[in-house]
């Protein structure tokens, strides 16, 4: 069943032509996705690629795969943002987060902190076992990246030979050009591509999040055909757009003073695609002086900490539910009678039914807060299904962006701490905003 989206409980808290006042800006914003035509329209690459998959790149890609499943206990994929998220947050939704207790290979992820016991743990982790690893960045020169690849590219070489060490490098960088690049065609990895048109945090069906999954055996031809589906479905312009109508609601929200959109599930397994969610979201929108905060809960768990400031608190924000309508599993309470303990209510019923009770009480207490609830339902969590929401997101996103009149696809504040920590760190050429920057912190002191 296709991804639906439901706005109904929102109808009271938000203006009654919260869509239909938006129809032109909607069609323009699409205009510009679909023809690249709006600012950042160089990267408009991932809107047609579901369609326009290279099978013979895709086939080299699940036999590197087969190659690291058969040579790898572990592969560690390190990079850092769109880097890795997406892998991370599909593989976590589709297998579990705790798949690694289980799962052969097992995945680790690291090139996200510069945390040295972060990099002890994993090292301990590693040890005694036959590891392959995947370098992913665009620029080849994230800081981030580039200390764990030197951290775990020492530490294989000094477990392998250089012809074996040569075979379990694999990097995921810019078809031409870049440090990783030119170490790729130098050293002789094994190498993919991330397509110049496709920035980071729209790059999880590209290798960036394919190699990755395919190794986990994740099912990335359903992964793709679902947002091939989704990609045909919201090329269709007009009130009936799934993507136009979530666009709509936010923005809407935004206007009516809500600040804040917190993305909710009820699954565990949804933790780290929240994660994926709020990189695209707070990096496309967050510009300007503008744009929603992206922040996240898990229910039930938040329910008993988050909950009551989202029912009595300050009506900042709006949530944005995503349910899963059949878990992959059936768990029954026991029919029995346990002394003093057991509520009748309770004995043989199907988890599932509790998860829904408590799905559908939160969101009507909730609305009679003063807190508008935009639903997105999903079936399963299947490769297809997510391969939609991964694809509505992106489109919406983008949608979203265009409506608060900012480039979807730049990130210029993230750009601003970069240079900041590689003048603090000596990079040749930025000497004088080094001292500049020191003497700001010697200040404060």
């Amino acid at each position: 069943m296709p991804l639906r989206f439901d706005a109904s409980h929102s109808h009271t808290l938000l203006p009654p032509d919260w869509l239909s006042s938006r129809l032109d800006a909607l069609s323009q914003a699409q205009a510009q996705i679909e023809t690249g035509s709006g600012q950042g329209g160089e990267l408009t690459g991932w809107v047609n690629l579901p369609l326009l998959i290279d099978h013979a790149e895709l086939f080299r890609l699940k036999s590197v795969a087969a190659q690291i499943r058969a040579q790898s206990d572990v592969l560690v994929v390190i990079g850092i943002g769109g880097s890795y998220l997406g892998a991370r947050a599909v593989l976590e939704l589709l297998r579990s987060p705790n798949h690694n207790l289980t799962d052969r290979p097992q995945v680790f992820f690291a090139g996200s902190t510069l945390s040295p016991d972060a990099w002890t743990d994993l090292r301990a982790i590693l040890d005694g076992k036959n590891v392959s690893m995947n370098v992913i960045s665009k620029s080849g020169t994230t800081v981030e990246t580039s200390a764990a690849f030197l951290l775990l590219r020492e530490w294989m070489a000094q477990r392998y030979s250089p012809e074996e060490l040569r075979s379990r490098i694999f990097v995921t960088t810019d078809p031409a050009s870049g440090a990783l690049r030119d170490m790729a065609n130098r050293e002789g990895y094994a190498s993919f591509s991330i397509p110049s048109n496709i920035g980071g945090r729209y790059s999880v069906l590209t290798p960036v999040g394919l190699l990755p999954l395919a190794v986990a055996g994740i099912d990335i031809d359903a992964l793709l055909s679902g947002a091939a589906q989704m990609r045909q479905e919201l090329r269709k312009p007009g009130q009936d757009n799934l993507a136009w109508q979530y666009a709509a609601a936010r923005h809407a929200c935004l206007m009516q003073g809500f600040s804040v959109e917190l993305l909710v599930s009820y699954e565990p397994y949804f933790r780290c695609f929240g994660e994926w969610w709020k990189q695209l979201f707070g990096e496309s929108e967050g510009k300007c002086g503008c744009g929603l905060f992206p922040a996240t809960a898990e229910f039930c768990a938040d329910l008993h900490s988050m909950g009551q400031y989202i029912q009595d608190g300050s009506r900042i924000l709006f949530e944005t539910v995503v349910f899963f309508d059949t878990p992959q599993s059936q768990t029954i309470l026991p029919d029995r009678v346990v002394p003093d303990h057991t509520p009748d209510f309770l004995r043989g019923r199907d988890l599932k039914d509790l998860a829904k009770q408590a799905f559908r009480g939160t969101l009507l207490a909730h609305v009679d807060g003063g807190v508008p609830n935009l639903l997105i339902r999903l079936s399963e969590r299947t490769e297809e299904e997510v391969g939609q929401l991964i694809y509505f997101f992106q489109y919406a996103c983008a949608l979203g962006a265009y409506l608060l009149g900012v480039n979807p696809f730049d990130q210029p504040g993230v750009e601003a701490y970069k240079r900041n920590m590689l003048a603090l760190l000596g990079q040749p050429g930025l000497e004088d905003e080094r001292q500049t920057l020191e003497a700001r912190f010697q200040e404060s002191q």
